[in-house]
């Protein structure tokens, strides 16, 4: 057995170790490849192809501009090696940084488990230590369909290092993994069909966003919803069967890949963490206090593994908190989770912060809201676009921002200027008119609502 000061199981936002832990004897354990899942499978992969997918929907679309644009050939090996061309390096590189030139880490590589109180076994090797970092993350959920196992089927940890384009393919699943994905294959040339079992994509978003999202996929892909799989098969030729039933009618669709994006579940059970007395609740999640130590003394969690969010700016935000406190443990921070934004990088992009409609009806809160659509601005004319909308919710005696919604173009850029004025408390008539907005830029889709309100 081993002692060390701290160890760190994962190495994704874990890996963020201060300065002032330089003294201390750590050890860091990873089993998959090193940097986590955003590095490696998660948000910045899929945004490098995201971005070439945006690329061939503008050439697609580009004749509503007078521009006559088509695309020759999609070179799908030349995207994967963009991609993780640049992204490879970085993890090997990180992975020998830690191990060959941090003196006072001990990187240990395989699957770790508690098998005794603030004891973890990785391999066959016991390491002890008071202080623990839980930072394991999570993995894609997998339903139990029958005949999945047998056929294959691919996640976002596989999907983007497929060797060839598919010609047709199945997407389990209608949240953000989904429509990211779904979005990429189809610019490329992919026969997408996405079955969701509810009748809405994007369902966590505000009512109004879902809405129109939907509504725009089932026009560009093969979109079953409500429908369930309840059986999948390989013919003899190599294809896919799965078998459907929507609303008691039974179907059947051939593809020739199946991607399941059907959520993550933490990592908790893999790490057997009740042998250590930490808990978890009913979704696996591992419970923490505002200073995001578990009820056992010593033991910390951050990221996937403990947040539902599963957003790395959480994630990172939760290494700050951790890492103050393992270094102040009399002056400890706690995480405000107050004001959590997110975005889908799908087509249209989808960004929110704050409480959408229902949710400030649900509370009581008294609030009003407004819509405007990207086209009543001069930049949303040079777009011909007619789809787009920002929506706000605004506490109605306040004035304060509870909550921003925005579907179309750029809405991830354009959502930062709102958690901007909701975390410094202002109201939406300082916002709309106390600072100069430009024109004719896209944010003024943003003060023409503030404005409204």
């Amino acid at each position: 057995m081993q002692d060390f000061d701290l160890v760190i199981v994962g190495s994704g936002s874990g890996n963020a170790i201060p300065a002032e832990l330089d003294g201390a004897r750590i050890a860091m354990v990873e089993r998959g490849v090193f940097g986590g899942t955003c590095l490696n499978v998660g948000c910045i992969p899929s945004k490098m192809f995201i971005y070439a997918a945006d690329v061939a929907m503008h050439v697609r679309e580009s004749e509503r501009y007078g521009v006559t644009a088509s695309i020759e050939s999609v070179d799908w090996p030349a995207i994967v090696d963009r991609v993780f061309g640049r992204i490879d390096p970085i993890a090997s590189g990180g992975e020998r940084y830690r191990s060959e030139e941090c003196e006072n880490i001990t990187v240990f590589r395989g699957s770790g488990a508690f098998v005794d109180h603030k004891v973890l076994e990785v391999d066959g090797e016991q390491l002890r230590a008071d202080r623990f970092l839980l930072a394991a993350g999570a993995r894609p959920f997998i339903p139990d369909v029958p005949g999945l196992d047998d056929v294959g089927y691919h996640t976002s940890d596989t999907v983007m290092r497929l060797l060839e384009l598919p010609a047709r393919m199945a997407v389990l699943g209608g949240g953000y993994i989904a429509t990211e994905l779904g979005h990429v294959f189809d610019a490329f040339g992919t026969q997408v069909s996405i079955i969701n079992r509810s009748g809405s994509l994007l369902r966590s978003e505000d009512d109004d966003i879902s809405a129109r999202y939907t509504e725009l996929a089932a026009g560009r892909f093969d979109l079953h919803l409500d429908t369930a799989v309840t059986q999948v098969e390989r013919t003899a030729s190599g294809s896919i069967v799965l078998h459907l039933v929507h609303h008691g009618e039974a179907s059947t669709l051939e593809v020739d890949e199946i991607l399941v994006a059907t959520g993550r579940v933490p990592n908790s059970d893999q790490l057997a963490v009740e042998r250590t007395g930490v808990q978890t609740d009913p979704s696996g999640r591992v419970i923490v206090h505002e200073d995001l130590q578990t009820d056992v003394k010593g033991i910390y969690a951050l990221g996937d593994i403990t947040n539902r969010y599963q957003l790395k700016h959480v994630a990172n935000a939760e290494a700050r908190v951790v890492f103050h406190n393992l270094v102040h443990p009399d002056d400890p921070w706690r995480m405000d989770y107050s004001i959590i934004p997110h975005a889908v990088f799908g087509s249209p992009q989808v960004a929110a912060v704050g409480l959408t409609e229902h949710e400030a009806a649900t509370d009581g809160v008294p609030f009003v809201t407004t819509l405007k659509d990207y086209g009543t601005t001069a930049y949303g004319w040079a777009m011909e676009d007619s789809t787009s909308f920002v929506k706000l919710v605004a506490h109605a005696q306040t004035r304060r921002l509870l909550g921003a919604h925005i579907i179309g173009p750029q809405a991830s850029t354009l959502i930062q200027i709102l958690i901007q004025g909701m975390r410094f408390g202002q109201t939406v008539d300082e916002m709309a008119r106390e600072q100069m907005w430009v024109h004719p830029a896209l944010t003024e889709v943003l003060e023409n609502a503030l404005l409204d309100l």
